[in-house]
């Protein structure tokens, strides 16, 4: 698989998220990947398997998130054989009301057209006082966050 396959493997993925083409974000995956979410969250672990990925962790932001008001955006994509870094916004409204508001970076390994891992890097304190409000070691979430001056 070359570089510019992998890179449109993971474009094609990212798209489907976006545009929640359910059966290509299935087919996306190889029946062993993983997807790690580092940090301390309940989601934060190793995910093994397209059907866990897909249906426990992918799918549970159907329940945490405002039906419809899910935006991904891609940034861009950085490829070198069969690794890709995608860069990603995502935006939506929460169940409880806040904004959710995070840039996010995927480390995707690519072999015979299907994703067969991915590293995920996002703002988990932005995770935590959003999607889960009240969880140990974190504030309740405030619905809009301070402006960037950087």
């Amino acid at each position: 698989m070359t570089t510019n396959d992998a890179r449109a493997v993971v474009v094609r993925y990212v798209e489907a998220v976006r545009d929640g083409a359910a059966d290509v974000i299935h087919d996306s995956f190889a029946e062993d990947a993983t997807w790690h979410y580092p940090g301390s969250l309940p989601v934060s672990r190793v995910w093994h398997g397209r059907e866990e990925i897909v249906e426990e962790f992918l799918g549970s932001t159907g329940t945490v998130f405002v039906p419809g008001t899910l935006e991904i955006e891609l940034v861009g994509t950085v490829a070198e054989g069969d690794r890709v870094v995608a860069e990603w916004t995502a935006k939506a409204t929460t169940v409880t009301g806040a904004a959710y508001d995070n840039r996010c970076i995927g480390v995707y390994t690519v072999r015979d057209g299907k994703i067969t891992s991915v590293v995920e890097y996002a703002d988990t304190h932005h995770v935590a006082e959003t999607l889960f409000p009240g969880f140990p070691g974190f504030p309740a979430h405030d619905t809009h966050r301070p402006a960037d001056h950087g």
